[in-house]
């Protein structure tokens, strides 16, 4: 009788150690799957902040409908956030997106190039300027401040046999524009 109850207390030890391996096993799985959760969690909750250096594809397009500019089948632009890099309505339409997210925005004038300034537009004599080659409408002209060193590029609008009128605002000054943007990566600081 004493060998019988021997046995049964070596049964049920066996059994305590099977008990305790399979709840170590199910603890360690659960704690597994929850770290794995959390990770997954917090990686794919990762957003695009000041200072991050980020990619983006975009295409920009007027209020008419017109695409300006494109990079959607080119690389990402990169740049970073709140650099002053890219115009402000740009810059904050990108902060808090995920990587793979997509949006359109509608960036207004004020947050875009600013507004149109006809007192950028000017009308010079021929005979005046030291052109190698005659302007085509469409060219640009690049004038240096003597006295600031400044360069600022104008467009030129209009030609005549004796004038040229340039346009030193930006092709864009005066436009809200629409980009549709998709981030495509987050390099964070």
């Amino acid at each position: 009788m004493k060998k019988s109850e021997k046995e049964k207390g070596k049964e049920a030890a066996a059994n305590r150690r099977k008990q305790y391996t399979t709840y170590g096993i199910i603890i360690a799985l659960v704690v597994v799957v929850v770290g794995l959760i959390g990770y997954f969690a917090l990686v794919g909750h990762v957003t695009a902040k000041v200072g991050d250096t980020v990619g983006v594809y975009y295409t920009g397009t007027l209020d008419n409908g017109t695409v300006f500019d494109s990079n959607v089948n080119d690389t990402p632009l990169q740049f970073t956030l709140g650099s002053g890099q890219m115009i402000p309505g740009f810059d904050k339409a990108v902060v808090g997106m995920a990587v793979g997210e997509s949006k359109t925005v509608r960036i207004p004038v004020d947050q875009a190039y600013g507004p149109y300034h006809p007192d950028l537009v000017a009308t010079y004599k021929l005979a005046n300027l030291s052109l190698a080659t005659p302007p085509v409408v469409g060219d640009r002209l690049k004038a240096t401040n003597p006295t600031t060193g400044a360069t600022t590029t104008m467009r030129v609008i209009n030609v005549t046999p004796s004038t040229v009128t340039v346009d030193a605002n930006f092709d864009l000054a005066g436009e809200n524009l629409t980009f549709s943007i998709r981030l495509a990566s987050i390099a964070q600081k």
